[in-house]
């Protein structure tokens, strides 16, 4: 497996081991996203694609190798102050603060910034007219397309270096999946690199640079998102043909 890794990378992952108590969940995942790219990290249920994100930020931590981010080591750092550095997740199941306005859900995006949020807000609900107009809503009535992309913009909030995605196109319908694919490659023309965690292997490939395929804790290939897509091992495992 030849290993591609851009001059400028702004995370590198390095022989991580992660356990839950004994059992090894990780097994020596490497991992890089150059400054500006958006790479994909594919694989099934339970082949430790969370498990990679909540190392990357801090959440849980590595028995070995190390993580790096914007040239500095983070492997025993807090999760906060990976965040402070230019990190932020849309997580799984979007994880709204259901009681909070649309507004307030986005302020929370911006708590660690003390400077002025307004063209923030208005780069958010340009991305997602939608959010404007609901904006004094609250989060836990919106439906389940519209707290994805509450969860979206309030990480944008936090004008991130770094934007993780955890499963963003789970429990939605196939429509708003195109949808939320879409404004995840306008994110990434604006030029914020993003990681996305995905089992949709075709969509996330279409708009990847290259991507890894990660099995049973295990990187098992990396390369180019185009040469993944005609990789016929992964077309039968992941892509259904």
């Amino acid at each position: 497996m030849t290993a591609l890794r851009s001059s400028e990378v702004i995370l590198a992952v390095d022989n991580i081991n992660t356990y839950y108590d004994e059992i090894h969940i990780l097994r020596n995942v490497s991992l890089h996203v150059g400054l500006g790219e958006l790479v994909c990290l594919l694989g099934g249920n339970a082949s430790g694609k969370s498990t990679t994100l909540k190392t990357i930020l801090g959440i849980v931590r590595t028995r070995t190798g190390s993580v790096e981010f914007v040239g500095e080591d983070m492997t025993d750092r807090s999760t906060s102050y990976r965040v402070a550095r230019g990190m932020a997740i849309v997580p799984e199941n979007r994880r709204v603060f259901a009681p909070m306005s649309v507004t307030e859900n986005l302020e929370m995006g911006a708590y660690l910034r003390t400077d002025d949020l307004r063209e923030d807000f208005d780069r958010v609900y340009t991305l997602f007219p939608r959010l404007y107009e609901r904006r004094r809503q609250l989060a836990g009535t919106l439906s389940g397309g519209e707290q994805q992309m509450l969860a979206m913009g309030r990480a944008l909030m936090s004008r991130p270096k770094l934007l993780l995605m955890d499963e963003p196109s789970m429990g939605l319908a196939p429509i708003l999946v195109e949808q939320s694919f879409e404004i995840i490659r306008e994110i990434h023309k604006s030029g914020v690199a993003v990681l996305v965690v995905e089992q949709n292997a075709n969509l996330s490939l279409a708009i990847a640079d290259h991507g890894y395929v990660l099995q049973t804790g295990e990187i098992v290939l990396h390369d180019g998102a185009a040469a993944l897509l005609a990789h016929e091992g992964l077309r039968k495992a992941y892509l259904g043909r």
